[in-house]
């Protein structure tokens, strides 16, 4: 098996990224490019669609050239990338519209009427088991139809961004079921999309530019002799439908069996389940079909977890960001230093990471709360820790609510893990262990498993998780930390209330 290799492809907010395994899960290469951030507009994030296609042929191409792997022996490719948002294209792959990302909000005034819809209850939410959001297709889809109508009528397809990636390779159009499970759109237990939920959001034109619907594992398709000489992968190398890329990370941490809490830190904080009895519950985040037979994923989110230290970093320690790379270390290594010489006890500064949207209100705002002339840098950045664990309990809180079985070691992945202290925050907050694993990015891992399923190299994704997935630190609670953090948690989440109404009010200026 030495000489047979899985690709995977995994396009975020802003980053586009390739990675190439051997079939025991070690990565040989990978490559990483970042796209830029279009807000045109309060509420607004967007990418442009040329600058994302490039960014995908340079992270293939560059990562091949650099493994020195033959391309004849990578023999199955997988996309994965961040749910919902929106991405359209003409029948030819060209985009009719900027790249929308899960960050967007422009369309929360048409979520709020809906949720206030006595029928979103008996009539959507039992199909969908999951609450309908800003960033989902539905509300873009309204949105669109009464702001930009053209749209609708130059477009093809519409897309998640692994499907359209995966449509300029193999120039096959289809939906993968795990990303579309998580959009509002899918009846998850027909698994198919429901005109009764097109018809209760208005959107009933758009139902006929969705492809069909692929399974995680099956082959959707394979590269283009087109796509072969821009990345210099090779023509017919089968690709698989993928995975929603909650479920990467999840699969990637080897999070296969019910009953075991998941941890994705990212842009978005993901917490997450695996369970064989989806229930509908009023306030949970989402359920989405898990690319295991009979297997559902039970997850809250929302966009507050690390990419929120990348905020503070780029907005007010710029300078601090340049004479680190000057003297050769990271930024985060003194972002870890500066924390570890505070003490937790000594500050209540609390910081609230909204930055790219809250979980408390809608349209809930960044900002610190308790800043006094004592508060140096080092307590701003442990704030930001601090805020980002919070965010991810408050989550974790209702998961538990609904199962009280999450009381094992946690398995956690993404931008956290490469920060001890950080951990350490996080380990003592849950008051459970934390379970890292040896990988390096989870999105591209966990949807290679996918393309080694497909490729018949594994016989499930459960045996390619065994196989590919390899556990390195468990990281304890601090018993004396324990309840400082639960008595700051505490305090968090009674300003977070006390919040809620200033939040309101500032909507309204």
């Amino acid at each position: 098996m030495s000489n047979r290799y899985l690709m995977g492809i995994d396009n975020g907010g802003t980053s586009t990224k390739a990675a190439i395994y051997d079939m025991e899960g070690h990565e040989i290469k990978k490559t990483t490019t970042n796209t830029k951030m279009l807000t045109p507009r309060p509420f607004f994030t967007e990418r442009d669609m040329e600058e994302l296609h490039k960014a995908n042929i340079y992270v293939i191409k560059k990562t091949i050239n650099d493994s020195m792997v033959n391309p004849h022996n990578i023999v199955g490719i997988a996309v994965t990338g961040h749910g919902n948002g929106m991405y359209m294209s003409d029948e030819h792959g060209k985009a009719t519209h900027n790249g929308i990302i899960s960050t967007d909000t422009r369309a929360e005034r048409y979520v709020q009427k809906w949720l206030k819809d006595p029928a979103y209850d008996t009539v959507v939410r039992p199909k969908t088991m999951q609450n309908v959001w800003a960033s989902q297709p539905p509300a873009l889809m309204a949105w669109l139809q009464d702001h930009e109508p053209e749209v609708l009528e130059r477009t093809k397809y519409v897309f998640m961004v692994p499907d359209m990636v995966r449509f300029w390779l193999t120039g096959v159009a289809r939906t993968e079921i795990t990303n579309m499970s998580g959009t509002s759109l899918m009846n998850l237990k027909t698994k198919e999309f429901d005109p009764e939920l097109f018809k209760f959001f208005g959107i009933e034109k758009w139902l006929d530019k969705l492809p069909p619907i692929a399974k995680s594992t099956e082959q959707c398709g394979a590269i283009t002799q087109a796509a072969a000489d821009e990345t210099g992968l090779v023509a017919g190398t089968p690709v698989s439908g993928g995975v929603f890329d909650i479920a990467a990370s999840a699969l990637s941490t080897g999070l296969v069996h019910r009953d075991k809490l998941g941890i994705v830190t990212g842009t978005w904080s993901i917490n997450e389940y695996i369970t064989d009895h989806p229930t509908v519950v009023k306030d949970l985040f989402m359920t989405s079909i898990y690319p295991i037979k009979d297997r559902w994923l039970i997850t809250e989110a929302s966009p507050t977890s690390a990419s929120n230290l990348e905020w503070f970093i780029n907005t007010f320690m710029s300078a601090n960001k340049r004479n680190a790379q000057a003297a050769g270390f990271s930024i985060y290594d003194l972002c870890n230093k500066l924390v570890s010489q505070t003490d937790p006890r000594d500050s209540d500064l609390l910081f609230f990471p909204f930055i790219f949207g809250g979980n408390a209100v809608p349209n809930a705002t960044s900002g610190f709360v308790g800043a006094t002339k004592f508060h140096e840098l080092g307590y701003f950045v442990r704030a930001v820790y601090e805020g980002v664990v919070f965010s991810h309990m408050y989550h974790i809180e209702k998961l538990r609510h609904i199962n009280d079985k999450l009381t094992g070691a946690a398995r956690i992945a993404g931008g956290i893990t490469n920060s001890k202290v950080w951990l350490q925050i996080f380990a003592d907050t849950l008051q459970q262990p934390l379970e890292l694993v040896n990988v390096k990015e989870n999105g591209t891992l966990g949807t290679a498993m996918t393309a080694g399923v497909m490729t018949g190299d594994f016989a499930s994704v459960e045996e390619a998780a065994k196989k590919m997935v390899h556990v390195g630190k468990t990281i304890e609670p601090n018993p004396e930390d324990v309840p400082v953090y639960q008595k700051k948690y505490q305090h968090y989440k009674e300003v977070l209330k006390l919040m809620n109404p200033v939040w309101q009010k500032m909507e309204t200026f």
